[in-house]
């Protein structure tokens, strides 16, 4: 059975002409790799192949909306509307063909804070989550009881 034999560097000094060809090896070395790397980065990614499109069915079903989400929409489209920003979410229900927010909304400030006018909005919302309608439900002075 034959053994390997290890080799071992010599001790002696490189010979210039040779360290120059070496390094020359290397920049070309250098170049070639960094032709490649930007060949790879310039290539255009791989295109994903195309989805297929949902049956006409699916598309009309309408995401289910959360209560939060359908009475913040509301409000914000309202106060779009009429140019009032909303105080509160009054109450929120869930109809069969969309849902009803009850929107309150400080139409006149006053001093004292007491005196404000406020008002109730009912807004009617659909199920995709447009706004369908709007009504002033009620007015009322802030300070006042209500019953």
């Amino acid at each position: 059975m034959a053994t390997t034999r290890k080799t071992t560097q010599s001790r002696t000094p490189a010979k210039r002409s040779t360290a120059k060809t070496s390094t020359a090896s290397t920049s070309t070395a250098k170049k070639s790799t960094t032709r490649k790397s930007a060949a790879k980065k310039s290539a255009a990614p791989p295109r994903s192949e195309p989805q297929p499109r949902p049956e006409p069915e699916e598309q009309a079903k309408p995401k289910p909306r959360s209560l939060r989400t359908v009475a913040i929409s509301a409000a914000h489209e309202l106060s779009e509307l009429i140019g009032q920003s909303p105080e509160g979410i009054v109450a929120v229900e869930k109809r069969d063909e969309g849902w009803l927010v009850q929107v309150q909304v400080v139409e006149s400030r006053r001093i004292p804070a007491t005196t404000d006018i406020l008002a109730v909005y009912e807004v009617e919302v659909a199920d995709d989550g447009s706004v369908t309608g709007y009504r002033r439900a009620d007015r009322y002075v802030r300070g006042r009881i209500q019953e």
